[in-house]
């Protein structure tokens, strides 16, 4: 029974230190965490998109309560909240945000069923990081997209959807919150977020082909072949020609759409312009009998 009893006495001591040890830890090693973290934190939106840069909602709140300590909120960006949130945290922070430019995802490939014919059958995992793997795809274009939407998938606000005529993602404005789960789903780096422009009007390059022009145009018909005339013709220096494909930079394009006039292949896009109006042709004078 002694034994008993010993055995008991020395298991209590030895929990008895090991809470005392444990107490004393925690205590000294506490991280306390600023209370203005969770109050952030409550006022994004939640969605855990990673598009603002950081792991989740919760990491951009621990951000932007150290860039208020820093002084400065500036390239802070919830891009799912958008401005109004940022304004209500930047309230909360006691900060002043600058105005940043709403984005919107581009789909830079516009080789459609059309222009860029089907020459091969993959069979396989239907994904498109599965048949980049492969080295394959099932057109002749080596950089376009593969139609199996990945980008689709990576999507939480549905504002992305593959077109079934032309095989190609279509992004819906309004949908869009510009998180860049797409871009990074994407394994040919063909989704670029580019801004809004005025009116929600852009221009874009429609390929990311860095075939020399007589390979891509063979691949696909509305291919860049990198001839830069859309560079000539553009008077504010926003088009590079860099490894056969044109680039256009979005803060130095003025949407004038000279380049998109000039491109023989019709490889650049203009979203969102108003039709152009129809010139009636002259009638005829009905002679007088």
């Amino acid at each position: 029974m002694n034994f008993i009893l010993i055995a008991v006495a020395v298991l209590g001591a030895i929990g008895l230190i090991a809470a005392l040890v444990l107490y004393v830890c925690s205590k000294k090693f506490a991280v306390k965490e600023d209370p203005r973290i969770g109050q952030v934190a409550e006022l994004l939106p939640g969605a855990n998109c990673g598009g603002c840069g950081y792991p989740g909602c919760g990491g951009f709140a621990d951000a932007l309560v150290k860039a208020a300590d820093g002084g400065s909120l500036d390239g802070m960006l919830c891009p799912v909240g958008g401005a109004d949130v940022m304004g209500k945290v930047a309230d909360l922070l006691g900060m002043a945000v600058a105005n940043s430019e709403p984005k919107v995802a581009v789909v830079r490939c516009s080789g459609s069923c059309e222009h860029r014919p089907v020459i091969a059958e993959y069979s396989g995992l239907r994904t498109c990081s599965a048949m980049h793997a492969c080295g394959t795809g099932e057109t002749a274009c080596g950089y376009g997209c593969l139609g199996c939407g990945d980008c689709v998938e990576a999507c939480s606000f549905g504002g992305i959807t593959i077109n079934p005529e032309t095989g190609l993602p279509e992004v819906n404005e309004d949908l869009c919150t510009s998180c860049g789960a797409c871009v990074k789903a994407c394994p040919r780096n063909i989704i670029e977020l580019r801004k809004k422009g005025p009116k929600n009007r852009r221009v874009y390059v429609g390929c990311v082909n860095k075939d020399k022009g007589a390979v891509s145009i063979k691949a696909c018909k509305v291919s860049c072949i990198g001839c830069g005339k859309c560079a000539k013709e553009c008077a504010f220096d926003a088009i590079k020609v860099e490894g056969n494909v044109a680039y256009i930079d979005a803060d130095k394009c003025r949407l004038c759409r000279k380049c998109e006039k000039a491109c023989p292949t019709h490889a650049i896009v203009a979203v969102n312009f108003p039709a152009p109006k129809k010139v009636e042709e002259p009638k005829a004078e009905e002679t007088k009998e």
